[in-house]
Formats: structure tokens, sequence, C-alpha cells
């Protein structure tokens, strides 16, 4: 009953690296190198793996990094969160604008102070980007002048700088979200001349020349408080929220640090980093086959499974992108992943030497392994999230990937290289395993 039991796991675990598999494989354009025989191959083209591509940092591809200071001294505290949002968007429109694959625009907090990080993979004018990027959100209000096919948005006199606050809200009878606008005395004025002159108009609201919303003026709105009202999401309306703050309110940003890798480093970086894990996988694999003999076999295959198991992970989290650093991460838990085998194989060859049948010895190996295995991973866990939460981007990289690493190596443990083992091997007392 047990064996067969374990054989439904062993062929579930088929299934999920299977699965796994399908993730990792490279779109068909993609080439692969093998640093070891210094030849490129074409990925296979397979009709799962086309939109499969891997997101590489910059210091694999090349480009630029720019980290920028938010000063939010002229902001509330209470719309620092809605502030940073609206400006990570801004920030975002500007850089799809400049043709680069796959730009990459985070925010980072540190105490009180707030950062933009902007990664432009392969671009090369790096000074015009900045002066793009760094230039203040212009939010405008337009309204419509023509007729038909003629009909544009025209300037106003309205702009962001008169908004005081935008927020939302919910409908107290329909209970959909929606938007709420205040503006200063002067801007109330303006306001209230472009409503009343547009009933039954839209009014184009534009964020650095683009149109983000358009609401049709109903009625004349005196007082410089406005709703706008829509079929729009509770998140939609954050975001449409954010954009107004973000053109409204006063929060420049400031160019700290810059950073350029070039195209060339990065593959060579690439290609050594593989090259150390090919080389170190396989030193690890011959390692565990003289040292361990059968058993050692049997970590081997372990061990392929949790790579391919690994990379899966990686590939399934949103917008993953590899590093450098998170390359070095995985090698690591690579290492970690073997600790655990001989950790289990070294128990169960005490407990042979009693003189155990084989499956009883590797049951005992488990159980007495388990709790060291368990305590050491659970120290890197908890050291991987403190780097994860509490360093700078480019160390992210590698407390991710480990933390992934070592998860996996630990159900990679508990259920193949113990369910290969009480699968394939025979139930024989007094015979050495090694």
């Amino acid at each position: 009953m047990k064996k067969r039991k374990s054989i439904l796991v062993f062929i579930s675990v088929i299934i999920l690296a299977s699965i796994a598999a399908v993730f990792i494989i490279p779109p068909p354009q993609e080439k692969i190198v093998v640093p070891v025989l210094q030849k490129e191959f074409t990925a296979p083209d397979l009709w799962f793996n086309r939109f499969n591509a891997w997101r590489l940092g910059l210091d694999l591809v090349g480009g630029s990094a720019l980290v920028y200071e938010i000063n939010l001294d002229q902001v509330k505290e209470s719309d620092y969160e809605s502030v940073v949002g609206g400006l990570r968007d801004v920030i975002e429109r500007r850089v799809n604008k400049f043709g680069v694959a796959e730009p990459k625009v985070t925010t980072a907090q540190k105490g009180k102070s707030y950062e933009l990080i902007i990664e432009l993979p392969g671009i090369k004018n790096v000074e015009e980007a900045i002066a793009q990027i760094g230039s203040t959100p212009l939010l405008d209000f337009r309204e419509v002048q023509g007729e038909g096919d003629e009909a544009v948005f025209a300037l106003t006199e309205l702009t962001g700088r008169y908004i005081k606050n935008a927020q939302v809200d919910l409908d107290q009878v329909t209970r959909k979200p929606l938007i709420l606008l205040e503006f200063d005395e002067e801007g109330a004025k303006f306001f209230e001349e472009i409503t009343t002159r547009n009933i039954g108009k839209p009014l184009g609201v534009f964020l650095d020349g683009e149109l983000i919303q358009a609401p049709t003026v109903n009625e004349a709105i005196p007082g410089g408080s406005a709703q706008i009202t829509g079929d729009f999401s509770i998140d939609e309306a954050r975001l449409i929220v954010e954009r107004f703050n973000a053109g409204a309110l006063s929060a420049p940003i400031n160019l700290v640090n810059q950073r350029t890798v070039s195209a060339t480093a990065a593959s060579d970086a690439l290609e050594k980093m593989i090259f150390a894990g090919v080389v170190g996988t396989l030193l690890v694999m011959l390692f565990m086959v003289i040292y361990y003999r059968g058993l050692g076999f049997f970590a081997v295959v372990a061990l392929f499974f949790y790579v391919i198991l690994t990379l899966g992970a990686f590939k399934s989290i949103p917008n993953f992108t590899m590093t450098l650093a998170g390359i070095a991460g995985f090698i690591l838990s690579i290492g970690m992943a073997v600790d655990a085998n001989i950790l289990i194989f070294a128990r169960t060859k005490e407990e042979l030497a009693k003189g155990i049948t084989k499956l009883s010895a590797i049951e005992e190996g488990f159980r007495r392994a388990w709790p060291s295995i368990r305590d050491s991973n659970t120290t890197t866990i908890i050291s991987s999230i403190i780097l994860y939460y509490f360093t700078s981007s480019f160390v992210r990289g590698f407390a991710l990937t480990l933390l992934i690493g070592v998860v996996v190596s630990m159900f990679s443990a508990i259920f193949v290289t113990r369910t290969l083992l009480r699968v394939f091997m025979k139930n024989k007392p007094m015979q050495k395993l090694s």
C-alpha cells in the first residue's frame, strides 16, 4: 500500500516537473548558449514556448539603471503613497516611449524617503532619457473646439497646479467608485467658467500631453468641487486619482545614481556565470556518485528534478527578472539542496549498520535528518526574507532566488529523493547502500 502511494507521488512529481519544463524552455527566437561547448543552439520551435522569454536584468543584457530620489517636502504625509504611485505611472508611460525592450520602473522606501528605480535595457541615448524622465508631470484640462471630424481638444487656463486634492469615494446609492476633485479658489473660478461653456460636451484631462480621462460635463459646476463618475473599478479609480495627484502636487525627482553596463560586459558575465553553474553542478553530481554510489545516483536524479522545479518556480512569478546576483543565489541553493541529501544518506548508513532493512533504514534516516534540514533551511529562509525587504534591489535578486531555491530543496528532499528511494530500492537487510 505504501509503495503504491509512493508511485502515485512519483508520477505527480514527474507531471509537476513536466509543467515546470514548459515554463523554462525559451522561445524559438532565443539562442541557448552552452559555454562548456562554446556553442549556440536555437531553442526548439514548440507551440507552447513562444511566450516564455526569460526577462534578464541589466547586468546580463546591458543598459542603464537610473535611481531618482522623490522630494516629498511639499506633500502631506497622507498623500505620499498616492503621489509616489502616480509618479511611477507617469514615468512608466514616458519610459515606454523610448522603444527599449521590457523597461522596468519600481519604487523603494528607505525610512521616510522614497526612490524611483528605472532600468532601461539596451538604451543608447541615456542623456535624452534622463532629460525626459526628470521633468515634472504636467496635468491640464482641455475643451472641445470644432464640430464632427474637425473637433479637437484645445488648451484652457486650468492646469494641475490648481487642484488641491483628488480622492476615491463610493456613490452612496449605487456603491460604485467615483472620483472627487477639489480646486483652490482661483482654480474654482476657471473650472466654473469652463464647465459653463461646455455643458453636454467632454472635458479632456491630459497628463504629459496624453488623454487620461474625458468626462462629459452635465452642468455648470461652481464652488471648486466636482466628481467624476463612470463604469470603472476601484483599482481603475485609484489609478486615475494617482495620475491627478502626480500632475497636481509638487514632488520633483532628483537623479542620485546612474549605472551603465555595456552589452559586451553583460554577455561575458552571463557566460561566465552559466559556466560556473554548469561545472559546479556536474562536480557535485560526480562527488555524490563516487562517494555514495547507488544513493548518489538517486541524488543526481533528484537534483535534476530540483533544477527544473526551481527554474519553473522562478518563471511562474509575474515580471520575474533574472539577474547576475539571482543566478548566484540559485547556484548556492543547488549546493544546499545537495546538503539535505548528504544528511539523509549519512543517517541512513548509520541505520544500515544496525542490520535493519533498506527501506526501514531509509525511513529512519529521513526521520533523524529532517530536524537538521528543517532548522538549517529555516534560518536561511529568514535571512533571505530580511535581505529581500531591507537591502538594495541588487541584493534582492540574490535573496529571492535563494529563498525560492531553499523552499524547493525542502520539497525535493521530502517528496523527490524520499519517493525515488521508496519506489526503486529493494527491501533487503544487511546490504550496503554505498
